[in-house]
Parts: structure tokens; sequence; C-alpha cells
């Protein structure tokens, strides 16, 4: 968690959230970018100019499917599970 916690903290770092519009609608981390799971491989060359990625979802298995398939893509992110977790440490 330290890891995610020190990112969560730097301005540089990109909150994705890969839930469908309408879940990110009815809640997401302020400052977050809403890229839905499906829409992901096509859009590979967004998430390369992006810096410190962090994913989320509402209890980190999209987000963790995600992650492995920007790694196996040679992006660097981390999965930070829930969004209301990702919420909890940017904002403690």
């Amino acid at each position: 968690m330290d890891q995610l916690q020190e990112l969560l903290k730097s301005e540089k770092t990109t909150i994705v959230d890969v839930r469908t519009p309408g879940e990110f609608i009815g809640g997401h981390v302020a400052g977050s970018i809403n890229i839905p799971l499906s829409d992901v491989p096509a859009r590979l060359d967004e998430f390369r100019k992006m810096e410190n990625i962090v994913l989320c979802c509402a209890s980190g298995g999209r987000s963790g499917q995600v992650t492995m398939f920007l790694q196996q893509n040679g992006i660097n992110c981390v999965n930070g599970g829930g969004w209301t977790n990702v919420n909890y440490y940017k904002n403690n």
C-alpha cells in the first residue's frame, strides 16, 4: 500500500477508472478519468502518454485485468483496487 499511497499523493499521477460510464457518474475519485475496460485496447496510445498510472474500478477485478494487459504492452501501472479505497488513500 505504501507505493500506492505515494503515487496518489503525486500531482503527476493519473487515476484511471475502468468502470462503465454509468458507474463512473455514480461516484468516482475527484480528478480521475474514465476509460471503460472495453475501450482500453483501442486507447493504448493514450495510456502511453500518461505518467504514474493508478487503475481502479468497483472492487479491483477489472482494474487488475487492465493492469495485466497494460503491463504486457510495456505500460507501467499499478492496480489501486476499488475506487473507494483509492479515494481514501488519495485524501488521507
